[in-house]
């Protein structure tokens, strides 16, 4: 079971109690629980998130999130299943290549460090290189004696927002990102290779409610201007350019990033939040 809502971070043991007879364990559910924290709690100002870049498993509500996860699942005889791993293989540069491989390693290698039995990847080529740090770090086949019992795990850790800046060029990541995304989405294509990131509609999801979140609470740029919808029409206007450079004349025109960087603003200027991206973009599916 996918625990990737911040409710269910409460209810990790009443799932489990009632999945008892067809549940292998709980496993973290990474972007969409990141997604599922900014929307929940997108009124308030005190749970206004930094750049996503900075919202990491190891930090504040998140290592709150995976502690808890291990010790309730271990508690109860269940496996506990780290995340995802986004990243998929640089053919081109092999400098890229190895710097990519080795984020794999230190992530897994926080994950069966924490107490997890297993884990994901999204391509198959990093199998051998999470399944190698699992092995050399886990005695047998699962770490169900490590039961955790120094975790202590309260609703206020479950809140705590990590530190950090919204910067413009995670606002720009963000439009850049959820453009693209969206663009692939309506051509029905819902598991897209971006920037060697596989990427799924959680990401589009996080980039705009970010984008919505950062502007309904004015959020400060370290050079003091605040998130505006002016300032994110301007920018949405600016990467879309970007996209079309990168992209080229031919591929734009014959693709939908022009619908999709409308749907983008729209989604993050308006007065409230659409709880899914998809809701709005299924209106344009042909």
């Amino acid at each position: 079971m996918l625990i990737e809502t911040i409710l269910a971070a409460f209810e990790m043991d009443e799932i489990l109690y009632e999945l008892r007879e067809h549940s292998a364990g709980l496993n973290c559910g990474r972007w969409d629980y990141i997604f599922s924290f900014i929307k929940k709690f997108r009124q308030k100002p005190e749970f206004l998130l930094p750049d996503r870049a900075l919202v990491t498993m190891d930090k504040a509500f998140l290592k709150a999130y995976v502690d808890l996860l291990i010790q309730t699942c271990h508690r109860r005889g269940a496996h506990a299943m780290g995340g995802m791993a986004a990243q998929i293989p640089i053919k081109s540069d092999s400098g890229a290549n190895e710097k990519a491989f080795d984020k794999v390693r230190q992530d897994k290698l926080r994950e069966v460090r924490a107490g997890h039995d297993g884990t994901w990847v999204a391509h198959p080529g990093l199998i051998t290189t999470a399944l190698d740090i699992f092995q050399q770090n886990m005695s047998g086949s699962n770490q169900l004696d490590k039961k955790r019992e120094d975790v202590r795990v309260s609703a206020q850790d479950l809140l705590c927002v990590p530190e950090g800046a919204v910067s413009e060029q995670g606002l720009r990541l963000n439009i850049n990102v959820g453009i693209l995304y969206l663009e692939s989405w309506l051509r029905g294509i819902g598991c897209v290779p971006l920037y060697h990131l596989m990427e799924d509609a959680a990401t589009a999801e996080i980039s705009r409610t970010q984008v919505w979140q950062w502007i309904r609470h004015q959020a400060k740029l370290p050079d003091g201007r605040l998130v505006s919808p002016e300032l994110a029409s301007e920018m949405i206007d600016q990467e879309l350019e970007k996209i079309r450079q990168m992209t080229g004349p031919e591929v734009f025109e014959k693709g939908k990033f022009m619908l999709a960087a409308s749907l983008f603003e729209d989604m993050s200027l308006r007065a409230d939040l659409p709880d899914f991206l998809t809701l709005i973009a299924y209106d344009h599916l042909d």
